[in-house]
């Protein structure tokens, strides 16, 4: 898995954008990349740096426009003009037009959350599943130096496997367990929670880091089935959404199994909803409901009503459910990981690069029992 990862990773670095169309212009150059990164089924290396000086195929840039990208690097800030859009999705190899290469380095704060909620809505199990991704376009690779907050606490007791204690003593922010990049120096990182590092060409993780201690949710989500009638069942699905209105949540997609014997449901969507989609899947009887956007502090709610083509035996909500929830939110993150700032070691007085950093929070496994 490994492995695969890192080919995805590297082919990635040299097209710029990692999809079918890319992979068909580029094949020379892709086919020559699994060469290179593999010898008579031995891995000889995966290190974008080091490949350099063995690929001589030139990419065939293909416009990221037209095509929907393969990774978290689409998700990012793409109603948001400060940055530019087509900047996750250069090569690290191709020059820009004109010969020169924009200096810019990105860092991208990528949580992946997963939460459990029981019948009556409290938080049965909650964890984060996170990592700071780098992709580095600086020339002559300088030293970068990359703040924390400095109430991070690392492994429950302030202090962890790793034997970094913790000098802050019960932090604001407490991960249960991190890792990081073989290239990430951590001298100072018990004094001040600073990262010192040398970024290799190419995208890789700076740090992953695990966080089962209590958060905020981004959403509480609560559902009821209850029988209304001979053959006939009402399903009520709320959600609210519990993160500052500052940030908005696009891409919303709320799934849930109906009973086996579910012949039709009709949807009742709050008036003056927009971008509300609510759907029955027959195939696999399922519910679906998806929203376009959903801003921080809104709530919203779905009430349909189901008829079944035979009597319920037993208990409808053990044929029904659970809840389970797709989302994405941009500029917002449920731990309070931040950077604080990243400092590039200069080469001249004039020397000033891009740097962009961002966050991003997606749903892993968000489920809400029945």
């Amino acid at each position: 898995m490994e492995l695969l990862q890192r080919i995805s990773r590297v082919t990635k670095d040299y097209l710029g954008i990692l999809s079918e169309e890319s992979l068909r212009r580029n094949f020379v150059l892709v086919y020559e990349l699994l060469d290179e990164v593999i010898d008579f089924g031995y891995v000889q290396t995966t290190s974008t740096e080091v490949l350099k000086s063995y690929i001589f195929n030139e990419p065939i840039v293909v416009d990221a426009a037209r095509v929907p990208a393969l990774g978290p690097a689409s998700l990012f800030m793409q109603g948001n003009k400060r940055m530019p859009g087509t900047a996750v999705t250069k090569s690290v190899v191709a020059n820009e037009p004109g010969g020169r290469k924009r200096e810019e380095i990105f860092v991208d704060i990528i949580e992946k959350i997963s939460v459990t909620f029981s019948s009556s809505g409290y938080i049965l199990t909650s964890e984060i599943d996170g990592t700071i991704q780098m992709k580095s376009y600086l020339t002559g690779n300088p030293e970068i130096k990359l703040a924390l907050n400095e109430d991070v606490t690392i492994g429950r007791g302030g202090s962890s496997a790793y034997g970094y204690g913790s000098s802050v003593g019960s932090g604001a922010v407490i991960l249960d367990d991190c890792n990081f990049h073989e290239s990430v120096h951590l001298d100072n990182f018990d004094l001040d929670r600073t990262l010192s590092l040398v970024p290799s060409d190419g995208e890789f993780s700076v740090m992953n880091y695990r966080m089962t201690q209590e958060f905020k949710p981004p959403f509480r989500v609560t559902a009821l089935i209850e029988e209304a009638g001979a053959l006939k069942a009402e399903v009520i699905i709320k959600i609210r959404a519990e993160f500052p209105s500052s940030a908005t949540a696009n891409t919303i997609l709320v799934q849930m199994p109906l009973p086996s014997y579910t012949s039709r449901v009709s949807f009742d969507v709050e008036p003056g909803a927009v971008g509300q989609l609510a759907d029955f899947k027959e195939a696999n009887k399922r519910l679906e409901w998806s929203l376009k956007k959903i801003v921080g502090g809104a709530e919203h709610t779905l009430r349909a009503k189901l008829t079944f083509s035979q009597e319920t035996h037993g208990n409808l909500t053990k044929e029904a459910g659970p809840v389970s929830m797709n989302f994405t939110i941009p500029m917002y993150n449920a731990s309070r990981l931040q950077v604080k700032y990243l400092q590039i070691a200069k080469k001249s007085k004039t020397y000033n690069p891009y740097r962009w950093v961002r966050y991003v929070t997606q749903a892993n496994s968000y489920v809400a029992r029945m």
